[in-house]
């Protein structure tokens, strides 16, 4: 070591050893699983460079991981015969890690932590790129020894104390590959020992697809089985469970799996996961994309043309027979076989998810708790899969109590109001808000169901869904509704619903609102189809792209509100008060401060209201006038 170059590491690496040297005891035995991941993506390099470049060096070795210890010397050496490093390897790989990767690990290292006490480092190592630094929570010294596959190229060693500091100098190895040695430290001896390590092996990387052998054993203590060319009836839960966990670095076991194999058009193999949470829940965004396989071989490990951009929550493996094996990574995406297979598992996966709204409505509402926003953004982006997606769509519902009660599209067109032949719904923030809609009145009074639109990516589904099996989609502020003819009316109260106003009165109270309003409004008349509400705003444009603003506003782009028609209502008692005080007194300073908060107050509801907060002098005057005299 003391002939070798020496360097610093970044303060990120050091804080990031500082934690791992000092902080994560109860995780220790981690640091075998990322040393083990770490070579089997060496091994799959390898064998995948083997492919397209016979003349590698050792071209007919063994792939294999070896864990070796070393009792009496308090050693443990892991070796794989992978793709290896070179002097710049060594450097960029294990000298330097994406400060972004260090920076986030510690700050999820430490939310997790606050959450659940100090034994959460299982829960992120190996997720931001810093599983390899996992070795010093054990280690007093490591050295790495590599040689890269390069015939020409020749051995070098990294080492490092876990301090502030690391060396870099040549080495001697023969073959190719890498082994690392550990020093272990005093209080941890016990990973000298075969059971132990056995252990670990056999719970972390059982599903490694390399043999890992553990001291002087001739067996493997992994299984190295691909679980996805197993008969399902021959696997476990808890086997596919650990499996998922060990191919996604997610610790929950996820929602549902589809293990699936096709002999024709095209043999293949697949087994697929729906994880519990989507990405933007994890605590850490993982990348789309199925690992891609051929004949067992890994040929990508991050597949994104295997499935629509609408299911790329989808994790899993696929393995197929009729994939050539010297398949270039860059021809992947335009092979027939890969279309082929996109197209299959597309339909599989859809096909899987319309069964279990049917037979597992339960475990489907949960999946689409997570990902319905996938699915609904695919309407918009693949419209040829659209009647495909239809089916799977829910929303909330006038029927319903709360907006976790759903109702599919089928349901709601089977359970239609007489003559209704339009599926009618709602656009608001959240349920709270678009259940107080005015515009939901005249819906109500004849017991026609509507549907919530709450979700931002709603807007964007609109785009691509004009109608559903012939069904008309329609918002309820589209001015041209005419409900004269569906559903079953009400009876009126008569006893507290005043009559409407006279035709003189209520045209000079329209016109008093269209005066101070001007061209915020397109017009101001009388409402046909409210009830409880003083007014509402309509559109008389019933392109969905008028909505286009609220994904905008979303994003913190530039748009533009829509300006619409004003309704009243010539029956509520407010629009009676605001007449007399018309008639009374014209001047009154009171009349312009309430057709303001009117206006106002059905921006609001609409959720298009610019400034919220700006109604808040105008709502004191409001208070004021009402006490006033008391």
């Amino acid at each position: 070591m003391a002939g070798g170059e020496q360097f610093a590491f970044k303060a990120e690496i050091q804080q990031l050893l500082n934690i791992l040297v000092h902080s994560l005891y109860t995780d220790r035995e981690i640091f075998l699983r990322e040393l083990i991941s770490n070579a089997s993506d060496a091994l799959n390099r390898v064998q995948f460079e083997g492919l397209t470049n016979p003349d590698i060096l050792d071209a007919d070795a063994e792939l294999y991981i070896e864990v070796k210890p070393d009792d009496a010397a308090g050693t443990l050496t892991i070796s794989d015969t992978g793709i290896g490093m070179t002097r710049d390897d060594l450097a960029n790989n294990l000298g330097v890690i994406a400060h972004s990767g260090a920076k986030s690990f510690i700050e999820a290292l430490k939310q997790r932590q606050d959450a659940n006490g100090s034994g959460a480092a299982a829960n992120v190592i190996g997720q931001f790129g810093v599983g390899f630094y996992s070795v010093f929570m054990v280690a007093d010294r490591v050295r790495v020894v590599s040689r890269s596959h390069d015939k020409d190229g020749s051995a070098w060693a990294w080492e490092s104390t876990g301090g502030d500091t690391y060396t870099i100098e040549p080495a001697e190895r023969e073959t190719r590959g890498t082994d690392i040695i550990i020093t272990l430290k005093e209080d941890a001896k016990e990973f000298a020992q075969p059971w132990k390590l056995k252990d670990i092996v056999r719970r972390h990387s059982n599903y490694i697809a390399f043999p890992i052998y553990v001291g002087d054993d001739e067996d493997a203590a992994n299984k190295q089985t691909a679980l996805w060319r197993q008969e399902p009836k021959e696997v476990t839960d808890e086997a596919y469970q650990e499996f998922y966990k060990s191919l996604t670095y997610d610790w929950e076991n996820p929602l549902h799996r589809i293990h699936m194999r096709a002999d024709t058009p095209i043999q293949f193999y697949a087994l697929l996961y729906i994880p519990t949470k989507a990405p933007r829940e994890m605590l850490i965004q993982r990348e789309p994309g199925l690992q891609l396989y051929a004949r067992k071989v890994l040929i990508q490990e991050r597949t994104e043309d295997l499935l629509p951009d609408y299911l790329q929550f989808v994790q899993g493996v696929v393995d197929s027979e009729d994939l050539p094996l010297n398949v270039s990574r860059e021809s992947v995406q335009a092979n027939r076989v890969m279309a082929t297979l996109k197209k299959t598992l597309t339909n599989k996966v859809l096909t899987e998810l319309k069964r279990m709204i049917k037979s597992k409505p339960d475990e489907y509402h949960k999946i689409f708790a997570q990902f319905g926003r996938y699915l609904k953004q695919g309407v918009a982006v693949a419209p040829t899969d659209r009647a495909e997606i239809e089916p799977l769509l829910m929303f909330p519902s006038t029927r319903g109590e709360n907006a976790d009660q759903w109702v599919t599209f089928a349901e709601y067109t089977e359970r239609a109001a007489e003559n209704q032949t339009d599926i009618y719904y709602v656009i608001g923030d959240d349920y709270a808000s678009a259940s107080r809609s005015p515009h939901l009145d005249a819906f109500r009074k004849r017991g026609i169901e509507v549907l919530y639109f709450i979700d931002p990516s709603d807007t964007v589904m609109l785009m691509g869904l004009p109608d559903v099996s012939g069904h008309r989609l329609r918002n309820v502020d589209e001015a041209d509704i005419d409900l004269s003819e569906i559903g079953t009316p009400q009876a009126d109260d008569e006893a507290e619903t005043p009559a409407p106003l006279e035709s003189d009165s209520f045209g000079a109270l329209r016109e008093r609102f269209a005066e101070l309003l001007g061209e915020r409004v397109k017009d101001v008349r009388e409402s046909k189809n409210l009830s409880g509400s003083p007014a509402r705003l309509v559109s008389d444009d019933a392109n969905p792209g008028r909505n286009m603003f609220r994904i905008n506003r979303l994003l913190d782009r530039d748009y533009e509100l829509p300006v619409k028609i004003l309704e009243l209502n010539p029956r509520h008692p407010l629009l009676h008060n605001l007449s007399a005080l018309l008639a009374e007194s014209p001047d009154s300073p009171l009349l312009p401060i309430v057709i303001e908060q009117v206006f106002e107050t059905a921006l609001l509801q609409d959720g298009i209201h610019p400034d919220p907060a700006g109604m808040a002098d105008r709502l004191v005057q409001l208070m004021q006038a009402a006490t006033r005299n008391r």
